[in-house]
């Protein structure tokens, strides 16, 4: 039988038997070897069985781990006799238990006083300078608070870890006692309407059961900001005129970034702070403070209690109790939390739901019936609501006006935009005879109508059947592309298209007349097809998109269709990353 026997640390010639193939020291009380003392990492290393040989892993601790005062580095073999120190404990590696020995089974823990105990705490000496700082979250209790805003150091004299199940609890505890007081919780949680009740019945049975107690708060982080904000306190001082709530951010914080419970020594009796005013004024005699945790949501915050009697200092089962009690306040804090994002998530399903019901609205719902012509359209936001606009507008004289626009970004505010548009491009082609006075005038609008630099192109194309005529104006967009009978396809208008809507108030803009010629096409779009990508530097691209049309469909709505579908081929399933909107036309033959 293969032991290990305490040399230091313990009564000398107790032993612990190795059974497992894996044998961790450390200060977690999930560790085989259990070493109550701070300077113990929380796995420190590990005694291994490979085919019948023993060897000791150090894992990367802080202190390091000796094998005969020589320091382990990778994996060491060990011999029978051979002398392991872990910190200030000791222990002779022996592949049989000597004669007169009492036996530790594995997980028992080696405190600094040489008694074998129960599952661990983390002893730890240190100490804190303080300075009092005033709360400005303006949120939470209305009562006075004193922040000490420590350094790293602090009278931090025990620490458990909460991140373990709660069987690993110390079991000194009186199970009378912690019944009670999860029931007193409990009973109050239950009853409890809103996180605000909660949190301060919480603490007023937390004052029930711990009568020592002076001070108390419940500290939460707020999930959005990643701010600790006060929302609950209590004193028992109110008949003195002294309210005042007084916090340690250094327990605060060792509570939130190690995950466990903390439980503060006496600090005025500590020499290296005689000569600290503040903390003398704090009065603070002991304190444990609990971190509230959540598998979902992380570290949700803390519970503190404070007592500035000497002789009614809080215990380590007080701790134990107090992390009970987080756990059950964490679990009803983290369900607050996400039954408000479920309420919010819901509200705001439903306002983009309608917000989709209303850019439809905006959208033609059939297309144009004009003798000798034929339209197709395509459109698809990227997001539930998107910023491509396109619109079919009558104009009293018989033409019929295309107009296609692309505002920069997606979602609500490029919806928005769209929303303004529809209106504004029908105005502003029903007010103006000429095709290039109703894009000046839109773009003035745009340029004072107070949307900010929002980058916003724009095409204008009215069909004059009387003449078999096209007009285009084109604000900043990708260029129509035509394609006659031949199928021969080209980008029409680039040198003739002025800036974007918005950019210069007093724009002028050049419209370019062309001859409807039996059987040809053209297409209109976004860059969302253009720039559709598969991988990072590889979108479809517009030499892609001419090559295609070339040898595509000859009938318009085919060319739409076939355009898209060869686009999602393209992408090969990747996400769409931006708004695609396409529409075309064709003059019958």
């Amino acid at each position: 039988m293969v032991v290990l026997e305490v040399l230091k640390g313990m009564t000398p010639g107790q032993v612990i038997e190795v059974q497992a193939d894996r044998t961790v020291f450390g200060r977690h009380p999930h560790c085989q070897v259990v070493l109550d003392n701070a300077a113990v990492s929380r796995y420190h290393a590990q005694i291994v069985d490979v085919h019948g040989d023993y060897f000791i892993e150090d894992l990367r601790s802080r202190n390091g781990t000796h094998v005969n005062e020589e320091l382990v580095e990778g994996r060491r073999q060990l011999q029978d006799k051979d002398l392991i120190r872990v910190c200030d404990f000791a222990f002779r590696f022996l592949y049989a238990a000597p004669g007169a020995s009492k036996l530790l089974k594995p997980g028992q823990v080696i405190g600094d006083d040489g008694l074998a105990v129960g599952p661990s705490s983390i002893l730890d000496s240190a100490h804190r300078k303080t300075m009092n700082v005033n709360d400005d979250e303006g949120e939470g209790d209305s009562r006075a608070i004193t922040v000490e805003d420590d350094d790293d150091r602090s009278s931090i004299i025990s620490t458990l870890d909460v991140g373990s199940s709660s069987s690993d609890l110390r079991l000194s505890v009186k199970p009378e006692t912690k019944l009670k007081a999860i029931l007193e919780i409990s009973k109050s949680l239950s009853r409890a309407a809103n996180l605000e009740q909660v949190l301060d019945k919480t603490l007023d049975g937390l004052f029930r059961i711990f009568s020592q107690a002076d001070e108390g708060f419940i500290m939460l982080r707020d999930q959005e900001k990643n701010k600790l904000i006060v929302k609950a306190t209590k004193t028992r001082r109110k008949a003195e005129g002294d309210d005042q709530v007084h916090i340690s951010m250094t327990i605060v914080r060792k509570a939130l970034d190690t995950s466990e419970g903390i439980l503060s020594a006496n600090a005025l009796e500590d020499s290296r702070f005689k000569a600290s005013e503040s903390l003398s004024s704090l009065r603070i005699r002991s304190m444990i403070c609990a971190p509230m945790l959540s598998k979902e949501l992380g570290t949700l915050g803390v519970i503190q209690i404070t007592t500035n009697d000497v002789g009614m200092q809080l215990r380590h089962e007080d701790l134990d109790l107090l992390i009970s009690v987080a756990m059950q306040v964490g679990l009803a804090v983290e369900n607050a939390y996400l039954y408000r994002q479920t309420l919010l998530q819901r509200d705001l399903e439903r306002d983009l739901e309608f917000a989709t019901q209303v850019q439809l609205g905006f959208l033609p719902k059939s297309r144009p019936k004009l003798p000798g012509y034929s339209f197709s359209d395509y459109y698809e936001p990227a997001q539930r609501v998107g910023g491509d606009y396109f619109d079919y507008i009558q104009l009293p004289d018989g033409r019929m006006a295309v107009a296609l626009a692309d505002v920069a970004g997606k979602g609500v505010p490029a919806a928005l935009l769209m929303a303004r548009l529809y209106s504004s491009v029908r105005y502003h082609l029903l007010s103006h005879s000429e095709v290039n006075l109703a894009m000046a005038g839109l773009n003035a609008e745009v340029s004072v109508s107070g949307l900010g630099h929002r980058f916003i192109t724009c095409v204008l194309m009215v069909i004059d059947p009387a003449r078999n005529q096209l007009t285009v104006v084109n604000a900043g967009h990708l260029p129509p592309l035509r394609r006659n009978t031949a199928g021969v396809v080209k980008a029409i208008g680039a040198s003739e298209s002025g800036l974007p809507l918005g950019i210069l108030p007093s724009q002028t803009f050049q419209q370019t007349v062309f001859e409807l010629a039996p059987g040809e096409s053209w297409l209109v779009f976004t860059d969302g097809v253009t720039e559709a990508m598969r991988m990072p530097q590889e979108i479809y691209g517009n030499k892609r998109l001419m090559k295609f049309l070339e040898t595509g469909p000859t009938k318009i709505d085919e060319i739409i269709k076939a355009v898209v579908d060869d686009v999602e081929k393209y992408v090969e399933g990747h996400p769409q990353s931006d708004d695609i909107c396409l529409v075309g036309f064709q003059r019958l033959p």
